[in-house]
């Protein structure tokens, strides 16, 4: 798994704005962390206490596996952008080039044999070749790693961290270890913890 072309919004406009409940004068809350914004940001997930650190936005590209893909689609707000394609594309990729160090090579070889005789044919449109494309999309192997682009936030990835930084797969602990490096999160959301 990589990560790449990391964006943080928002990060000194949520600080300021987690004083509001507090406030007699809106004017007079700064974007200093103090104490109270680490407590909110740091309470139990939902509680509603932690808010505002939904206005924190991250955006970022991430290299990931086709196992990583489906458990990311369970939380409610970390969209795709935009993410390479296995429809439009697979038959284009170098096979083990896209693959982890987890996938078997015999697995490789069988869908990249597939893939050669696919791009060695000269019509696309019989049966045979919609077939054998049919073939090459459902064995592409769960360690196929792609490309895609996100948008989440401080509240999200708050979620995720508490419940996937000791996951069986490799790729959460290492998705959990670069949350931790945003900026603040550990003061903001870790309670000063990591």
């Amino acid at each position: 798994m990589q990560i790449s072309n990391v964006n943080v919004y928002g990060l000194e406009n949520a600080i300021r704005v987690s004083k509001f409940p507090m406030a007699v004068n809106v004017e007079d809350c700064t974007c200093e962390t103090i104490k109270t914004t680490s407590k909110l940001g740091s309470c139990k997930s939902g509680s509603g206490h932690d808010n505002y650190i939904k206005g924190i936005i991250v955006q970022f590209d991430m290299r990931f596996s086709n196992k990583m893909s489906v458990e990311l689609e369970r939380y409610h707000f970390i969209d795709f952008i935009s993410s390479q394609s296995t429809m439009h594309r697979i038959t284009k990729f170098m096979l083990e080039d896209q693959c982890n160090e987890f996938v078997d090579q015999r697995v490789i070889d069988i869908v990249q044999e597939m893939i050669d005789v696919y791009n060695g044919l000269e019509d696309k449109g019989t049966e045979f070749a919609k077939d054998l494309y049919l073939r090459i999309l459902y064995n592409i192997p769960s360690g196929f790693e792609l490309t895609a682009g996100f948008t989440t936030n401080y509240q999200q990835l708050k979620t995720i961290y508490w419940q996937r930084r000791n996951h069986r797969l490799p790729e959460w602990r290492a998705f959990c270890k670069w949350v931790e490096t945003l900026p603040k999160f550990g003061e903001l959301v870790l309670g000063g913890e990591k």
